[in-house]
């Protein structure tokens, strides 16, 4: 299938491949086509799954993460998305709301407040994680097991290495 966003990064490598330093033609190939698929895969996502259900992918992924780690605190969720604090209480306000998630107050420091999912909650992560690990699983078809495993590595060292000022 012909993709003009595939023909246009093919012909800015060659472009860039072609030009001095700093240039970098396989530099910009890789950031180019991961922040693709990255848009592409989440747009995806979103529309087939999850705004069809009213939610957003970021808040299926606070209620992904609550629903492996159990009530967790704010802070802690804002660190492990890589996000900010005011984003984590902004989906969180949302989807208590809903009725999928609540806060509770820690027993040891009653200032302090974990968020945990509700049943409803819980139920909607698990009918969703299902369909939404389906459509995961076509993108990413064209792999095969040890093709996926290595580029899952591959990508995890890039997150572990990124630069010290990244997010």
């Amino acid at each position: 299938m012909d993709r003009a966003d595939l023909r246009y990064a093919a012909y800015a490598r060659e472009r860039l491949a072609a030009m001095p330093p700093p240039a970098d033609a396989e530099a910009f190939a890789l950031a180019y086509n991961l922040l693709q698929l990255a848009y592409l895969l989440v747009t995806d996502l979103e529309t087939r799954i999850h705004r069809p259900r009213g939610w957003t992918l970021p808040g299926f992924r606070l209620m992904f993460k609550l629903w492996l780690l159990g009530p967790t605190q704010p802070a802690r969720l804002a660190e492990i998305s890589a996000t900010s604090r005011s984003a984590v209480t902004n989906a969180v306000n949302t989807l208590e709301r809903d009725g999928l998630v609540e806060r509770r107050p820690l027993p040891e420091d009653r200032r302090a407040v974990v968020v945990g999912l509700t049943p409803a909650g819980e139920a909607a992560v698990r009918e969703i994680f299902a369909e939404q690990t389906s459509r995961e699983q076509e993108w990413f078809s064209c792999l095969g097991a040890d093709e996926r495993g290595n580029l899952t590595d591959l990508l995890g060292r890039v997150l572990a290495a990124r630069p010290g000022d990244a997010p």
